[in-house]
């Protein structure tokens, strides 16, 4: 009789079982890190928001080079950064600026607005690939793309009549349309691998941050909240999510997602009392239940069977 459990198939399912189940846990793990970013902000009483710029993008540069190099070695790491091309310098272009926005957009609006609005990247990102490259957006694709625009004009509108100012909501919306493009061209160029992208990221925001500061020195105490500003809510979160989202399907990555900017507003609130306004309400409210029904479908998409007896197999459309 064949012991079917010791069978080289039976170990490569145990084995391919137990990697997918780190990479939810790593996957969520970067999201978790990242939903902190607003709650360590208002720690920072630095007035001058390059300067918080300038050290968070030092912090996250000087751990994502450790990383690399603890995880490829020098020479593995150098040819990370040879091999990213054009590509690569686009996401780290992409990447700088939405960095650079967030922090700056801190001194404009709530956290709220800036993390609901981001939750529409994966939907924008499908509508700007069907724009630069016709890729194929299914029916339910474009009813969500619209609801995620009718929910960002909720929020947006506060700016229109004042009620905020529109610097704030501006920079909200170009992170979100920095991170959809760098989505975009992370699926396109899916053989290069981003991570050296990320940390030039950082390294041309520090750049940017360098010329515009008016001085770089800061207090003891603000020192200590950008280094876990840097280190633990940026670097960290991208080495979660740069070693976790290859584990698992691209669908079941976007939901893990969804918990920055549901759990983000909620830190801020019960440790900063910083209470989000009812149209950030509202309108976030319209981006996330969009963006969850139309994850939930892809994953059902992408875990349909292809054929009569087989399961768990991605569709190839």
């Amino acid at each position: 009789m064949t012991d079917t459990a010791s069978s080289p198939i039976a170990r490569s399912s145990t084995v391919l079982q137990r990697e997918e189940r780190i990479g939810f846990l790593l996957v969520f793990l970067s999201a978790l890190m990242w939903s902190f970013g607003g709650t360590i902000a208002r720690f920072i009483t630095a007035g001058d928001s390059w300067t918080v710029v300038f050290w968070r993008s030092v912090w996250a540069a000087a751990f994502l080079l450790c990383f690399m190099v603890w995880r490829d070695g020098w020479r593995g790491m150098l040819r990370s950064f040879r091999g990213m091309g054009l590509p690569g310098l686009a996401v780290g272009f992409c990447f700088a600026t939405a960095s650079t926005s967030f922090v700056v957009a801190l001194a404009y609006t709530t956290v709220a607005n800036i993390l609901l609005m981001q939750a529409g990247v994966p939907l924008l990102a499908a509508l700007f690939a069907w724009a630069l490259f016709r890729e194929r957006v299914a029916v339910a694709t474009w009813l969500a793309i619209a609801a995620v625009i009718a929910g960002v004009a909720i929020m947006v509108s506060e700016s229109l009549d004042g009620a905020v100012s529109p610097i704030g909501d501006g920079l909200a919306l170009l992170i979100a349309v920095m991170f959809s493009i760098a989505t975009v061209i992370t699926r396109r160029f899916s053989s290069v691998r981003m991570t050296p992208a990320t940390c030039l990221g950082t390294i041309l925001a520090a750049g940017f941050a360098a010329s515009q500061a008016s001085a770089f020195a800061v207090s003891g105490s603000d020192m200590g909240f950008l280094f876990v500003f840097g280190v633990v809510n940026l670097g960290l979160g991208l080495a979660f999510f740069a070693t976790g989202a290859r584990l698992i399907p691209a669908a079941v990555a976007a939901l893990l997602g969804t918990f920055e900017p549901i759990l983000g507003p909620i830190w801020v609130w019960l440790i900063h009392s910083e209470v989000p306004s009812g149209r950030t309400i509202i309108g976030g409210a319209v981006v996330v239940t969009a963006l969850l029904v139309h994850i939930g479908l892809e994953f059902k998409r992408q875990t349909r069977p292809v054929r009569a007896g087989v399961t768990g197999v991605p569709s190839p459309n």
